[in-house]
């Protein structure tokens, strides 16, 4: 699939709307994403598609953020290199407010990144390009 893809639930998950592609890219990586404290949402993931031109793959590591799960703003790029993989993110909120991520770095070892969600300068994604500014590393 080229896209993350979302289903709803209006009566506690008794039941779901079928599966609908979003605006958001995916190059059938794993995603994770956390409904934060102050209500909006954080979703990490890579913002590619598979073969594409780089970033390509799994080549960088993205978080979002949503004030209602559908309109997604770019937070900031967790980590980034051509021909490296990051992958499989985890995400939680702790309870002094802070969004821990863990993540596979380059294959290697597991990262953990610590944020203050309070802190992230949001983005728009125009046509649903990821913004230049906002590197990591």
């Amino acid at each position: 699939n080229s896209a993350i893809v979302e289903t709803w639930s209006s009566d506690g998950g008794a039941t779901w709307s079928a599966m609908a592609k979003t605006a958001l890219p995916n190059s059938s990586a794993g995603i994770d994403a956390v409904t934060l404290a102050d209500g909006r949402h954080l979703l990490v993931y890579n913002h590619t598609v598979r073969g594409g031109p780089f970033p390509s793959s799994r080549e960088v590591l993205n978080a979002a953020v949503s004030p209602d799960g559908r309109r997604w703003q770019a937070a900031l790029v967790l980590a980034q290199e051509k021909g490296a993989e990051f992958s499989y993110p985890a995400v939680i909120q702790t309870r002094d407010g802070k969004v821990h991520i863990t993540y596979t770095w380059k294959r290697l070892r597991i990262k953990h990144v610590v944020l203050d969600p309070a802190a992230l300068v949001l983005r728009d994604m125009e046509g649903g390009a990821w913004p230049r500014e906002g590197k990591t590393e």
